[in-house]
């Protein structure tokens, strides 16, 4: 559903040379996985007849024991559109190769061969085994069990809808340039790699971040499972290390020396892979590499099953925040790029203040908290920063007191410049009614604000810092030429949902009263507190509750930018990641805002300030995001009300 497929390693249990046991464990794990809904379930290298048979795959009586036993485990999967990729030797032209099988719905669909054999240390295959590079780069057929099927290192499977894999097997992976560069190139968006290898120790981590950055490199999903506990144990231990990985990042894990029969499943976005392959012209660039004509391209007899959910996906609610276990480093490295960004931008204006408006809101916080990093990565004093609260209609004094209490803690030159006077003069310059609560009321405010940034920045040498952040500027929600201009933007790529994340990890290393002030921050409601204040002295405008919780526009962000997806499959992994939390209706009115903002002001940001990147999604039009300002949302717009 909406491109995600079940994908599945299988490590059975298995007994060295004893077909028969090892087709009924294969059988078995088989009839899991597709009760599952598998799309597609890889077992070990060689596992119809286990890995370490060494010199017995030379015995005849072997090879057919194989053969018969892939004939019945090919018919055991009759009626089922999940694949099953199982390992055997296989005798051809005189040459023994090791080969595994792709069977779907009953039949043997394909052979692939081994292409890089291992000759080192514990491994010989060189002595039972031709490598499959020997066939060349186009495929052959072959006669298995009486039928004629293809048998060839290059082969890309493909049913009718977007799933589609390719196979390579074991040591092909650690080879300087593995067969699965090359099938992906070739249109392969999964790889299934049936392994054999042993443990030692380190190992298994190395192999681990093999298969992270093969399906890094390759855009693609990277399925592998490798021999269990119960091969030969003459020279050697195998552990059943089975891995999942998904463009870089791994899915599931199944654990190592295990007894019993194990398998793992992850629910993968095969869509958001053929996303990332458009976007990616480095990909796209290296086609000429592997020419796509030197592949068989096989189509399925059945599709195979859709993910029925996202039961093992990785779906996270707040896209942007780091994990748990690498957010100090993930903080450190943003602050670090905000910091860099700041302090080159100092050198080259040759800036002797910098200039920051400051309202004890979360944006001008941060913003602040930077300006201070960065003069003092130049060894400057902190009082080069000109910070100016400028209390209006809406200030409270929850906000104002936070904003004073930072900027003396950290040794800010703190102006107070009051604007409400300002503003009802100019209401009068241009005849508006102060009782009228307009968007005019509101933007004069802002760009009052704005003016006299800039003016003092003007008279005292300075570079107005811009605190406006990604999530504000996807859905324009900023005074144009008000507080959405500035000399130089930190927050320009950070979402409002990693903002609190950055302060709260600030405040972790903070004296104990700028702490407590910068939690206090990152408990109050986001708001422009251009409105006046409720009866009892709190904010009554709250930024929320106009457009929707920040959660879910930054999660609509995430999906819309780095993947393209559409908004049906936006409402769907929205609801699956919030659910709970908010009600579908809730969250598909949320994405209607998010889509007709973020297309009506596109105007505001195809002039925005420079400003640092620091992740993979910002929306500059010098550097990341191209759109014209008069697109229309149209198209995006009717899936959300069809739905």
């Amino acid at each position: 559903m909406f491109g995600y497929y079940r994908l599945a390693s299988a490590v059975p249990q298995l007994r060295v040379a004893d077909v028969d046991h090892n087709v009924d464990q294969l059988m078995a794990g088989f009839r899991k996985a597709a009760e599952q809904k598998a799309a597609a379930v890889v077992f070990p290298e060689l596992s119809i007849t286990g890995y370490s048979c060494g010199d017995l795959f030379f015995q005849p009586r072997l090879r057919e024991a194989a053969l018969d036993g892939l004939r019945r485990f090919a018919e055991a999967t009759e009626g089922s559109g999940t694949i099953a990729v199982v390992g055997l030797p296989f005798l051809h032209e005189d040459a023994l190769y090791n080969t595994a099988a792709v069977v779907q719905s009953g039949r043997v669909l394909a052979l692939v061969p081994k292409t890089v054999l291992p000759n080192y240390r514990e491994f010989y295959e060189k002595r039972q085994f031709t490598s499959g590079r020997e066939l060349g780069t186009g495929t052959r057929e072959a006669t298995v069990n009486g039928a004629r099927i293809p048998f060839g290192t290059e082969i890309v499977f493909h049913d009718a809808s977007s799933f589609s894999f390719s196979v390579e097997i074991c040591e092909d992976l650690w080879s300087v340039i593995p067969p699965s560069s090359r099938l992906a190139l070739q249109g392969a968006r999964a790889i299934f790699n049936p392994s054999a290898g042993t443990e030692l120790t380190g190992k298994a981590a190395y192999r681990r971040e093999l298969v992270k950055q093969q399906s890094g490199r390759c855009l693609c999903a990277y399925v592998l499972s490798s021999a269990g506990v119960h091969e030969s144990t003459t020279d050697t231990v195998f552990g059943g290390h089975s891995l999942i990985a998904d463009n870089g990042r791994l899915a599931a894990e199944g654990e190592r020396f295990g007894r019993e029969s194990t398998l793992i499943l992850a629910d993968v976005d095969v869509e958001r892979l053929a996303a990332a392959r458009l976007s990616e012209s480095s990909f796209n660039d290296s086609k000429s590499l592997s020419p796509a004509g030197n592949a068989l391209h096989l189509t399925l007899p059945e599709e195979v099953p859709a993910a029925p959910g996202l039961e093992y996906a990785f779906n996270p609610a707040r896209p942007f925040l780091p994990s748990p276990a690498h957010r100090p480093e993930r903080c450190e490295e943003i602050i670090a790029i905000q910091t860099a960004g700041l302090a080159k931008r100092m050198e080259h204006t040759h800036a002797r203040r910098l200039v920051i408006g400051i309202s004890g809101g979360l944006d001008s916080t941060l913003a602040l908290l930077i300006c201070e990093r960065a003069c003092r990565a130049l060894k400057r004093p902190a009082s080069d920063i000109l910070a100016v609260t400028m209390p209006g209609f809406g200030t409270t004094d929850r906000t104002h007191g936070n904003a004073v209490t930072m900027c003396r803690l950290l040794g800010a030159e703190l102006r107070e410049i009051p604007i409400s006077e300002c503003c009802l003069r100019h209401f009068g310059d241009i005849g508006h009614d102060p009782a009228e609560r307009t968007t005019t009321y509101e933007n004069v405010q802002a760009r009052e604000r704005t003016q006299i940034l800039m003016d003092l920045a003007n008279k005292t040498g300075g570079l107005v810092v811009g605190t406006g952040d990604l999530s504000e500027i996807a859905l324009g929600w900023s005074t144009f030429n008000g507080d959405h201009m500035s000399m130089y933007a930190v927050n320009c790529s950070i979402p409002k949902t990693l903002i609190r994340c950055l302060i709260e990890h600030i405040a972790g290393e903070s004296s104990p009263e700028l702490a407590s002030t910068l939690a206090d921050i990152n408990n109050t409601p986001v708001s422009p507190e251009l409105l006046p204040p409720s009866g009892d002295g709190s904010i009554e405008q709250r930024t929320e509750d106009v457009l929707g919780p920040y959660d879910l526009h930054d999660f609509f962000l995430f999906h819309f930018i780095k993947y393209g997806a559409e908004p049906d499959k936006i409402l769907y992994l929205a609801e699956h990641a919030f659910r709970g939390e908010f009600q579908p209706d809730f969250i598909r009115r949320c994405l209607g805002i998010f889509i007709r903002r973020f297309f009506c002001q596109q105007f505001k940001r195809s002039c925005m300030p420079d400003g640092p990147k620091v992740g993979t999604i910002a929306l500059s039009p010098r550097g990341d995001w191209r759109m014209p300002s008069d697109a229309c949302g149209t198209v995006w717009e009717k899936d959300i009300s069809h739905r």
